[in-house]
């Protein structure tokens, strides 16, 4: 298949009570685990890369990546850049071919993140590229971006009826009271927030922080509207799991090739509890 656009694949997910992960990659050997799981389970999915991973992978490196992926299998895929914030770096990989993008500009006072929005979605329709955008803040850390505690910022479910039509965005990251990284202790999710914002807009809705949290949660959250879950940090860990166990054993292995195996099986085992608890196992054929 192509590299897509999320628009109707999340849509459909809207439809169907169904939420369409998106994992993040990071590499050549992560991008394949993912793509490798939701294959086995006939799953669309969705491939997250942060700003840092672009500097670290590189922007062309990891598109091509992407379109090597996409002809190999014949599941809905699409590449997302994740919280991304500098406009010129979301216009060179939409260019080089990405038609997934999250402009963050959440930080910001509420005109500039429309008008920044807006800066980015004028850009993305020429091309066909899906947008998504962010109103509130989490608390914690994805990658390089920080958000203290006290900086948190809960999604206000009328001022969303105004930030998307202002900015004509294709799918909202909402704040609940889920937060980037781990879980410190057991989050409050605000279900009443997440329904009225539902109510008051019909574009998808996107949960971020999705990383350790507790599975009913995921499952409550997708019931009252989202229909794209986020997961990161969670995927790291079981990566380095298996590595480290692998070292433990063999402590003198030097071949990446065999001590990176390990890791890439924990972390397929992950990515498919993932998709079954999103619900979207043998929804592969929705764009067909």
């Amino acid at each position: 298949m192509f590299i897509l656009s999320n628009r109707n694949l999340l849509l459909d997910a809207q439809k169907n009570n169904y939420a369409v992960p998106a994992f993040n990659i990071h590499n050549l050997e992560t991008t394949k685990v993912v793509i490798e799981a939701a294959d086995e389970l006939r799953s669309p999915i969705i491939l997250a890369a942060t700003p840092a991973t672009i500097k670290f992978s590189g922007a062309n490196f990891l598109t091509n990546i992407m379109k090597t992926a996409a002809r190999e299998v014949d599941i809905p895929l699409v590449y997302h850049l994740d919280h991304h914030e500098n406009i010129d770096d979301i216009k060179k990989s939409i260019l080089l071919g990405c038609r997934s993008v999250m402009i963050d500009a959440s930080k910001l006072p509420y005109e500039e993140n429309v008008k920044k929005v807006k800066e980015v979605v004028k850009f993305a329709r020429r091309y066909d590229v899906s947008v998504e955008a962010e109103l509130g803040k989490l608390v914690g850390q994805e990658d390089d971006l920080i958000i203290e505690k006290g900086e948190s910022q809960l999604t206000d479910p009328n001022l969303a009826v105004d930030f998307v039509e202002r900015t004509g965005i294709d799918s909202l990251a909402v704040a609940i009271g889920t937060a980037h990284g781990l879980y410190k202790k057991e989050p409050k999710i605000d279900y009443s927030r997440l329904e009225k914002i539902r109510k008051n807009i019909d574009i998808p809705l996107v949960l971020h922080g999705a990383s350790d949290l507790p599975d009913r949660d995921v499952k409550k959250s997708i019931a009252r509207g989202i229909t794209k879950v986020n997961i990161a940090t969670e995927l790291k860990i079981a990566f380095s799991e298996g590595v480290k166990t692998y070292f433990a054993k063999k402590p003198d292995a030097n071949d990446p090739r065999r001590y990176l195996k390990p890791g890439k099986e924990k972390m397929k085992e992950l990515v498919k509890e993932k998709i079954i608890l999103c619900g979207s196992k043998n929804k592969a054929e929705v764009l067909k």
